[in-house]
């Protein structure tokens, strides 16, 4: 029986796992978290929406009815191809066939000092440090009695105008218009300055011009300032120095401007690509390791005339692929080419405000948000689940009050440094 290691948990990974004949094959799969989570609701966690239970999932409690399925916890250190083993923090595994679906991480496209001075929605626990930091400086702000320090303590910049920024900028947009006067009475609107930026000249680029003015619409509509052809050249002691060279102080930095491959050590240079993602095939095997190396979803770049620069880097592409690479693999030969099925885009700026451009036709507004509400349930793993998201969501829409803006600092002590590892 064949032994295929499976290094990523993510939409890819976990299809495969679904998906690969155990009569055949003896799966292995690698990750560093031991749950399967739901990245697109990740600015709800960062806005005090969710919690993180909420979108997670045991890879233990999916498997577990599953044949010839195993799962290890570990981040992977390096990859031998000559003697096909794979070596994470805790040990080494033997493979027939590797698949990497290890998805992708921040691009901060040279400056790299941002991944230790910007917040991020990226993971589950960039989420949750995130929300920490906005509670925090709202907690701060209210106990503030100088002015101007309070307004300094209140200023946000979310950098990046894809599906991700817009959301988390309309829920801190949410947050200052409808949350400070029943929770921080101290706070008044003005205090707060939320600021959305974009390098582009419009925001959500993959979607049509309609939906890309509706959200600016509404994100206005929630005090967000959206600024348009707007880059960042560094952020440094707080003040945010832009493309033009005018400079201005930010006190968090929420970062969603990119995305690149997780960055995978063994593998050679000549199989890395534009975004750090590794060149597949049409058939999402490994440029010149064809027979036992395969890679699927965000970290896959496949290159056709459609999408001269790869797939877009979102679940659809990624359960996409896996689903086709399954079908390959379990019928024994590379029979079918993966084509991508574009079903659509959707971004949520709010209770009752979102855009959809779905195959044929675009809308906005209520039912939008309704579709968007409904599409993202029933994708969520777990009835416990599905259940304890919709009724946070139904509590926020009549209430627009949480039980979850609890601010929870880690505690220190004791060091656990091989979390890191």
């Amino acid at each position: 029986m064949e032994k295929i290691v499976i290094i990523g948990g993510g939409f890819a990974g976990l299809n495969l796992v679904k998906r690969l004949d155990p009569e055949k094959y003896r799966i292995s799969l690698v990750d560093r978290n031991n749950f399967h989570c739901f990245p697109p609701l990740f600015y709800q966690i960062a806005s005090s929406g969710l919690v993180s239970a909420n979108i997670c999932f045991p890879f233990r409690r999916e498997i577990k009815k599953m044949k010839n399925v195993s799962y290890h916890m570990g981040h992977v250190k390096q990859i031998d191809i000559a003697a096909k083993k794979v070596t994470t923090s805790y040990e080494t595994l033997e493979y027939d066939r590797l698949i990497i679906a290890a998805g992708s991480t921040n691009n901060y496209f040279g400056m790299e000092n941002l991944a230790e001075e910007t917040f991020g929605i990226k993971t589950v626990a960039e989420a949750a440090h995130t929300r920490d930091e906005i509670l925090d400086r709202l907690e701060r702000g209210a106990i503030c009695h100088d002015p101007e320090r309070r307004r300094r303590l209140l200023t946000f910049l979310v950098v990046g105008g894809g599906p991700s920024g817009v959301e988390i900028a309309g829920a801190i947009g949410e947050m200052k218009k409808y949350i400070l006067s029943k929770e921080y009475p101290e706070l008044k609107p003005d205090d707060v300055t939320v600021t959305l930026i974009e390098a582009a000249p419009q925001l959500l680029g993959a979607m049509k011009k309609k939906s890309r003015d509706r959200a600016v619409k509404d994100l206005e509509s929630l005090m967000v300032n959206v600024r348009l052809n707007t880059g960042l050249k560094s952020y440094e002691n707080k003040y945010v120095t832009f493309a033009d060279g005018h400079k201005e102080y930010y006190e968090t930095l929420i970062w969603t401007a990119g995305v690149k491959g997780e960055p995978i050590p063994g593998l050679p240079p000549e199989t890395i690509g534009r975004g750090n993602r590794i060149i597949v095939d049409e058939y999402n095997r490994v440029k010149g390791y064809e027979d036992s190396i395969m890679a699927v979803g965000d970290i896959a770049l496949m290159q056709c005339e459609a999408y001269p620069n790869g797939h877009p880097q979102m679940a659809q592409p990624a359960i996409q692929q896996a689903r086709n690479l399954a079908k390959n693999l379990n019928k024994g030969e590379f029979r079918h080419k993966f084509e991508y099925l574009d079903k659509g885009s959707m971004a949520t700026i709010g209770k009752n405000r979102a855009v959809a451009d779905l195959k044929g036709f675009s809308f906005s507004g209520f039912f939008a948000w309704l579709t968007w509400l409904f599409i993202h349930l029933i994708s969520i793993l777990g009835m416990r689940n599905k259940l304890s998201v919709m009724v946070n969501w139904f509590w926020n829409y009549l209430f627009y009050s949480t039980s979850l803006r609890l601010l929870l600092r880690p505690t220190r002590f004791p060091l656990r440094k091989h979390w890191g590892d």
